[in-house]
C-alpha cells in the first residue's frame, strides 16, 4: 500500500448526477480530491429526475436497503418510497455534502482521449446547452452513467402513418402524465415494473383500453410474499444467497450444494406454488416456464400492486409477442394479433454502454458478446485512470453504488488493502465471465453487470479488498437480516483513514 503522504490531490471527472454519481462524488470529494460532476440533465436525480419518472413509480427496494451508507432516508417514508421523495433524498443528500457545488448541469460529454501532454488522465470534449463544445483535462474519470441512461429505440413499419393518423408513439421515461392515456386505447410493450406501473396508471387515469404486450411470463414478486411477509426478509438474505452455486467453489462447496439440492429445489418449488396462489398465475395464465430459482437476477420484476387482479378481470388485456408493424390506427403483433391503439408506450429498457469512450477502449471493456471486462463490477486494467461507479446493478442499488465508490477511490489512490495487480485482475475478469457464460447464464444479464442473487458475497469481496477491521454482524444477523447500511457503514469507518494532500 502507498503511503498516503505521497498521494497527492487528483482532478477528478464524475460523469453522472444519478444515485452513484453522487456516490463517487462524494468518495473522491472525502479523499481530498477535487471533483466535477458532470450531468447532461437540467437536474440531478438520474432516473429520478421528476422529468424522467413516470407517474407513481416508487422503488423496487425498501427504502432501509435503498439509501447510502451515511444518510438513512426519513423516518417519515413509506416503505416503498415514491419518485420525488427518492429525488428530494437525493438532493437533500447533495446539499449536505457539498456536491451540489460541484456540479455542472446540462453539460454533456461528447467524447475522450487520453492526455496529450502524458500526464495521467483524459481530456474530455464536454458541450454545453447551446452546443458550444470545450476541452478539459481531467487526472481520472468516474464513469457513473449507469445502466439506465440511453432509451432503446424500436423502430416498425407503418410508423409514420400512425402518427399521422394521430397516435403517439414515445418511450416509458417520456410517459410523465396521465392524461396521456386518459379515454385513450393504450398499447404498453415490455415485461419490467415499468411497463406494468404504466399499464396500471393507464387504468386508473380513465384509459378506453389498456394491453401489455410482452415475450414472456416471468416470475414477478409482490411486495410481501403470502400477503406477509416483506421480500427483504426472504430473498436479500445471506441464507438464501448461499442456496445458489457461486463462482470459483472449492471441491467442498460444490459437495454440499449437491448434497443439499432436495432441500433446495423443495425451497424453490414451495416458493412458486405461493405465488401461483397468491398472484393468480393461473387464471391469469401468465405461469412462467423457467424455474424462478434459474432466472434469479436483476431482471427480476415487483409485482406492480393491481396488476394481477386487473389481468384477470379483463382490465388489462395481456399478449405475448412483440411489435411487428403498425397498421393505420392497428398495431400487428409478432403473432399476428392485432391491436387497435391510440398511445405506444416503449417500456423496453435503455441501451447499455459508454459511447463516448474511445472504440479503442470500448473493445477493452466490452466483449463481443456484450460481456463487461470489469474487477469486482468497478475497473479495467486496461483503461488507466477510469473507474465505473453503479454498474454493479443489483436490488440493492444506492447500497452497491456506495460501497463500489469507497473501493474505487481507495484503488485509484492504490490505497486498497488487497490492491489488485493487472494480472490478478485480468484473470479474475476471465474467471467472472466464465461462471457467467458456463456456470450460471443468468448472471449474464445486462453485460453480466448484475450482482442479484449474490449481494453479500459481492459486498464481501468489496470490503475486504477495503481493508475493513470490521466485516460482518453476528452470525444470525448475518445469515437471516438483510444487509444493513448502518451496519456497512461501521465497516468502513474501520478501515485506515487517509487524505490526499498537495
Amino acid at each position: 500500500m502507498v503511503s498516503p503522504k505521497m498521494i497527492s490531490p487528483k482532478h477528478v471527472c464524475v460523469i453522472g448526477a444519478g444515485v452513484s454519481g453522487l456516490a463517487a462524488a462524494k468518495a473522491f470529494s472525502t479523499r481530498g480530491h477535487k471533483v466535477t460532476i458532470i450531468e447532461r440533465s437540467a437536474d440531478l436525480g438520474g432516473v429520478w429526475e421528476p422529468a424522467r419518472s413516470y407517474p407513481e413509480v416508487q422503488t423496487q427496494s425498501p427504502k432501509d436497503l435503498y439509501r447510502y451508507t451515511d444518510r438513512a432516508m426519513p423516518e417519515a417514508y413509506p416503505e416503498w418510497p415514491t419518485g420525488p421523495q427518492v429525488h428530494a433524498y437525493l438532493n437533500d443528500y447533495a446539499k449536505s455534502f457539498g456536491l451540489n457545488r460541484m456540479l455542472r448541469l446540462n453539460t454533456k460529454v461528447e467524447g475522450m482521449e487520453r492526455r496529450a501532454d502524458g500526464k495521467p488522465g483524459w481530456t474530455l470534449a464536454l458541450s454545453d446547452k447551446a452546443g458550444a463544445t470545450t476541452k478539459e483535462d481531467f487526472d481520472f474519470v468516474a464513469v457513473c452513467t449507469g445502466q439506465f441512461n440511453e432509451p432503446r429505440e424500436l423502430s416498425c413499419p407503418g410508423e409514420e402513418t400512425f402518427k399521422a393518423q394521430g397516435g403517439q408513439i414515445l418511450h416509458s421515461s417520456k410517459y410523465n402524465d396521465p392524461s396521456i392515456a386518459k379515454g385513450r386505447r393504450v398499447v404498453v410493450l415490455g415485461g419490467s415494473k415499468s411497463a406494468t406501473d404504466i399499464a396500471v396508471n393507464a387504468v386508473k387515469a380513465g384509459a378506453r383500453e389498456v394491453t401489455i404486450v410482452f415475450r414472456e411470463a416471468v416470475w414477478r414478486i409482490p411486495y410481501f410474499i403470502g400477503g406477509l411477509v416483506n421480500f427483504k426478509r426472504i430473498l436479500y438474505i445471506r441464507a438464501q444467497e448461499q442456496m445458489f452455486p457461486g463462482w470459483g467453489a472449492s471441491a467442498l462447496a460444490r459437495f454440499a450444494h449437491r448434497v443439499t439440492a432436495p432441500l433446495v429445489w423443495a425451497n424453490w418449488r414451495g416458493l412458486e406454488s405461493l405465488l401461483k396462489a397468491q398472484l393468480k398465475l393461473k387464471q391469469c395464465k401468465m405461469v412462467p416456464k423457467e424455474r424462478i430459482e434459474d432466472g434469479v437476477n436483476c431482471s427480476v420484476p415487483i409485482a406492480t400492486p393491481g396488476f394481477y387482479p386487473m389481468v384477470a378481470d379483463g382490465r388489462i388485456k395481456a399478449v405475448f409477442g412483440s411489435f411487428d408493424r403498425y397498421e393505420g390506427n392497428t398495431i400487428v403483433m409478432s403473432g399476428g394479433e392485432r391491436v387497435q391503439a391510440d398511445v405506444a408506450v416503449l417500456a423496453i429498457g435503455y441501451k447499455l454502454g459508454v459511447p463516448f469512450l474511445p472504440s479503442a477502449y470500448q473493445a477493452k471493456l466490452v466483449d463481443a458478446d456484450g460481456q463487461y471486462r470489469l474487477y469486482r463490477l468497478i475497473a479495467n486494467p486496461d483503461l488507466p485512470d477510469m473507474g465505473f461507479v453503479g454498474f454493479n446493478s443489483s436490488f440493492c442499488t444506492v447500497l452497491c453504488a456506495d460501497l463500489a465508490a469507497n473501493w474505487l477511490v481507495r484503488y485509484a489512490d492504490g490505497q486498497l488493502a488487497n490492491q489488485p495487480t493487472a494480472q490478478a485482475m485480468r484473470d479474475n475478469i476471465e474467471m467472472m465471465l466464465h461462471f457467467k457464460r458456463v456456470e450460471r447464464p443468468a448472471a449474464g444479464v445486462y453485460g453480466g453487470l448484475c450482482v442479484a442473487p449474490y449481494h453479500y458475497r459481492h459486498f464481501d469481496e468489496l470490503i475486504a479488498d477495503i481493508g475493513a477491521k470490521e466485516q460482518k454482524r453476528n452470525g444470525l444477523a448475518e445469515r437471516f437480516l438483510p444487509p444493513d447500511a448502518d451496519a456497512y457503514a461501521r465497516f468502513l469507518a474501520s478501515a485506515s483513514d487517509y487524505r490526499a494532500a498537495a
